[in-house]
């Protein structure tokens, strides 16, 4: 009886945090290369209205920035406070909300002008944000998602993320696309894809060779950063230290022949 090499995989590393996907993952095409500031320590990204917005980390260095996409400039940039070191990013309504690593607090801004308009509290650690339409959702580096009330942060529920029976922790930032939850792995060039209903993996993409190993000049440099045009069916995806934000298509895992074209 044949025993395929991956399946063998799949059962050595099934206590692993981040085992490798049992079955075809996604791939991607390369539909447009940006370029992105290679001193950003990118912990959150999101599309809003014609408008990349950026939340970057480091103790010290954190801010939140309004990008324009086509160059990479920062077009407004607000620094946070050097107690903080600042993470995921989601937009509500006319706000932005920028967690905190450590502090337990998460930072509620003015979307246009970056006033801050007030700050709340949680519990445990602030790494990745996103919202459906009725509540934010946030991740906290363990296989756990907790959804929140938007206006008091107040817990509603939360999931376990598991593929396969298995919890998938060091769950970072996320990205809610066509009713599901897309989350980088800290350290993985895989984005799961999660049934915000149950927790389950729905699928995996892998990005393996989007940014070559060549151009990450720091070993923090790891993939993190996705951002959803819903207007127009985009998909954009950057790192922590990257000098390039991508947009992408991704090609399901069935089509095995397809290979990854990049336009510059």
């Amino acid at each position: 009886m044949q025993f395929p090499f991956r399946n063998l995989l799949c059962l050595i590393f099934a206590t692993s945090v981040a085992a490798l996907p049992c079955g075809a993952a996604d791939t991607y095409r390369v539909v447009h290369s940006y370029p992105h500031d290679p001193k950003a320590f990118t912990q959150g990204l999101m599309y809003a209205d014609g408008h990349l917005y950026e939340s970057t980390g480091i103790q010290g260095h954190s801010s939140l920035r309004l990008v324009d996409m086509e160059s990479g400039r920062v077009l407004q940039e607000l620094p946070v406070p050097s107690q903080y070191f600042a993470e995921g990013l989601a937009t509500w309504g006319s706000t932005l909300v920028q967690l905190t690593w450590k502090s337990q607090t998460a930072f509620v801004y003015d979307r246009f002008s970056f006033r801050q308009l007030r700050t709340l509290a949680y519990t445990g650690e602030g790494w990745g944000l996103t919202a459906d339409s009725k509540q934010l959702i946030l991740s906290d580096g363990t296989a756990d998602l907790r959804f929140l009330d938007p206006a008091t942060f107040r817990e509603l529920r939360r999931i376990t993320v598991k593929d396969h029976g298995r919890p998938v922790k060091e769950l970072n930032e996320l990205e809610f696309v066509k009713g599901e939850i897309y989350a980088n792995v800290w350290y993985s060039d895989k984005i799961a894809r999660i049934s915000p209903a149950t927790g389950k993996v729905l699928g995996w993409i892998d990005l393996s060779g989007l940014l070559p190993r060549a151009e990450r000049t720091d070993d923090a440099a790891v993939l993190n950063g996705i951002a959803y045009d819903a207007a127009h069916d985009r998909l954009f995806v950057t790192g922590k230290l990257w000098p390039r934000l991508f947009e992408i298509k991704v090609i399901s895992g069935a089509g095995k022949n397809s290979k990854h074209s990049k336009k510059d």
